[in-house]
């Protein structure tokens, strides 16, 4: 089996008496997307500062691993490997886009002919070319972010950390954001991602972990994690009234749902096509067709509210932020 790209057992992490983080096991392979969900507070920032070295675990925490290099035994190794886009910006907006990627560049100890050869092919893959000599406060927050990630990416890091990197973003920018997020798991980078719009986890990652009070909640692929709450159904619809009839007795409702009046019927279901499959081959059966077949299975918002108590506070990580 391929190493992970990141692997952590019972990471612990707590400030005071209160736990932030209580025992967090992960396992993300390499060249994938993986995102961590929670509410604020969740503890989602401090997983990210642990595993970026920028912060150390807490007593208790079992081995971690980034990039095939032991956190604790060679942090040095560990920083090599990855690059961290925070929830807000790094960029120097007093200075050129030119100038921060430069900048960076000289922070990797690059030459002056490769950290210029390298800040050009940056600008240009990320769409900058054109405003690289403006002073980057004159950016918009979409060209700000994409400056961010193309410094990030100076030193070539094989993992990129990104904590919530589109937030305040307008729609535009967001997809823009996302398309390139592709492009990095399309080279074979690992990405994780923090992120508090359901939405962009669905499009983007391979694996979901929700984070709730210090654990994890649920892990798993979006379909997975999409039929681990109730609420799908099939929705069959007829024109014909006797094959509406005949669909009902055939299918002995119990707890599915008969709209008389516009020809339907509602059953619980969790989408799966082995689920689909007993319905259809029972109509077939009795020798009956539906004339639409829709599917309806739960979203990532109801994934998130039914396992997150938003209503209860999680101050813990926001005090020291």
């Amino acid at each position: 089996m391929t190493n992970p790209a990141i692997a952590a057992s019972g990471l612990r992490k707590a400030y005071g008496d209160k736990a932030v983080l209580d025992g967090i096991d992960l396992r993300i392979p390499a060249g994938t997307v993986f995102a961590l969900l929670g509410p604020n507070g969740a503890g989602k920032t401090t997983v990210v500062k642990i595993l970026s070295t920028l912060i150390s675990p807490g007593a208790g925490s079992g081995g971690i691993s980034v990039g095939g290099h032991d956190l604790a035994a060679d942090p040095q190794a560990v920083r090599a490997a990855i690059g961290v886009t925070g929830q807000f910006s790094a960029v120097d907006g007093l200075i050129t886009g030119e100038e921060n990627m430069l900048l960076m560049a000289d922070l990797h100890h690059l030459s002056k002919a490769e950290g210029r050869r390298t800040a050009a092919e940056l600008l240009a893959r990320f769409d900058l070319t054109d405003a690289a000599k403006k002073p980057a406060s004159t950016y918009s927050g979409g060209m700000k972010r994409r400056l961010d990630i193309a410094m990030t990416l100076v030193g070539n890091p094989r993992i990129i950390f990104l904590d919530e990197p589109t937030t305040g973003l307008d729609p535009r920018s967001r997809h823009t954001m996302w398309g390139i997020i592709r492009g990095l798991v399309a080279d074979g980078v690992t990405v994780f991602l923090t992120t508090q719009y359901l939405e962009e986890a669905d499009e983007l990652a391979d694996r979901i972990a929700v984070l709730h009070r210090g654990r994890i909640a649920a892990e798993g692929s979006a379909d997975e994690l999409k039929r681990i709450v109730p609420g799908g159904h099939v929705r069959l619809r007829f024109t014909d009234p006797d094959a509406y009839r005949a669909a009902a007795l055939a299918l002995a409702l119990g707890e599915a749902t008969a709209d008389d009046e516009a020809l339907s019927l509602q059953l619980p279901s969790d989408g799966t096509q082995r689920d689909l499959r007993a319905i259809l081959d029972r109509l077939d059966a009795a020798g009956i067709e539906a004339d639409e077949l829709t599917v309806h299975t739960p979203d990532l918002d109801d994934v998130f509210f039914a396992l997150t108590d938003a209503a209860v506070p999680a101050p813990a990580e926001e005090a020291v932020r």
